[in-house]
């Protein structure tokens, strides 16, 4: 997923108004607005993995708590962001139909365009929300998974292919086969071939 750069400044309610109109997601980041490009089919495969996970989870809980995916906006203090996939309980959060603002998981999948500002502005807004619980960085063209926890003071705990990931905060645990069901990549390939 590429982002480009706008050269005007938006007010809050000039950029939500512009992406309920919109065809091209945008980002709003200090007032500037990044538009968001397509992502690759590794990259959907997993985002849809693990909303599909998460649902079936939640729903078989009854689980208050909703998994969104790459559509819907957090908003963190004045910027906006489409994370890849996040989890809200709050039921405050209804509020409006277009961002959330009380996520308990943030999801992201990396590629090489969005790697830098996942795992360093993204990250650093992400982890101002009081609701965070997790922040999950995903890779796509390995299969390898990065876990940063409240509870843990935000270290990040490692997953691979055979390891099972428990998010604490929903009480869902889900496999990274799982998450990497159809994905292909060298390490997916080479797990199911050994």
């Amino acid at each position: 997923m590429r982002v480009n750069y706008a050269e005007n400044r938006l007010s809050e309610a000039d950029y939500l108004e512009g992406e309920r109109d919109g065809r091209i997601r945008h980002e709003l980041i200090d007032g500037h607005a990044y538009a968001m490009t397509g992502a690759s089919d590794k990259h959907n495969k997993i985002a849809v993995n693990l909303t599909f996970q998460l649902m079936a989870a939640l729903r078989e809980k009854g689980s208050g708590c909703f998994p969104y995916s790459m559509d819907m906006k957090v908003k963190v203090q004045n910027d906006f962001y489409y994370p890849d996939v996040m989890v809200v309980c709050d039921r405050q959060d209804l509020e409006s139909d277009y961002y959330k603002t009380h996520p308990v998981v943030i999801i992201e999948v990396l590629s090489p365009a969005t790697r830098r500002i996942d795992k360093t502005l993204k990250r650093q807004a992400y982890l101002s929300l009081e609701s965070l619980q997790e922040y999950v960085l995903i890779e796509q063209d390995k299969a390898e998974i990065e876990v940063f926890t409240r509870q843990n003071g935000w270290q990040a705990a490692y997953y691979y292919l055979g390891d099972t990931i428990h998010f604490e905060s929903i009480d869902t645990s889900i496999s990274v086969e799982d998450i990497y069901y159809q994905v292909d990549n060298g390490d997916v390939l080479a797990f199911y071939e050994a």
